[in-house]
């Protein structure tokens, strides 16, 4: 498992998220790796085992998930690390007109 995980589940459904592509990148925008949520909703390899402590964003293409008349076509949640070497489960609960997130486990 990498370092950085994540999740979306579809509130609105109430099932998770397949197919939504991902982009893990630094706060500043270098990228560092992406991906696609499988059936599950989840991206368990999204990343080195080690990363610098610093901001980092996670950027899902909700747009493409949602549809083209989507209120949000993209989310970006930034987020910082302390400790490079710990876990950080960053999950999203999306729906058609909001979001939230928070650190999972």
């Amino acid at each position: 498992m990498s370092l950085v995980t994540t999740h979306v589940l579809d509130t609105a459904k109430g099932r998770p998220a397949a197919g939504i592509a991902v982009r893990f990148e630094t706060a500043d925008g270098t990228p560092i790796a992406d991906g696609r949520t499988d059936a599950d909703g989840r991206i368990r390899d999204l990343g080195p085992e080690t990363l610098a402590p610093g901001g980092y964003r996670l950027v899902f293409d909700t747009g493409a998930y949602l549809g083209p008349d989507a209120f949000f076509p993209e989310v970006a949640l930034t987020f910082r690390i302390a400790d490079g070497t710990a876990h950080h489960h960053v999950p999203l609960l999306l729906s058609p007109f909001a979001y939230s997130t928070y650190r999972g486990s």
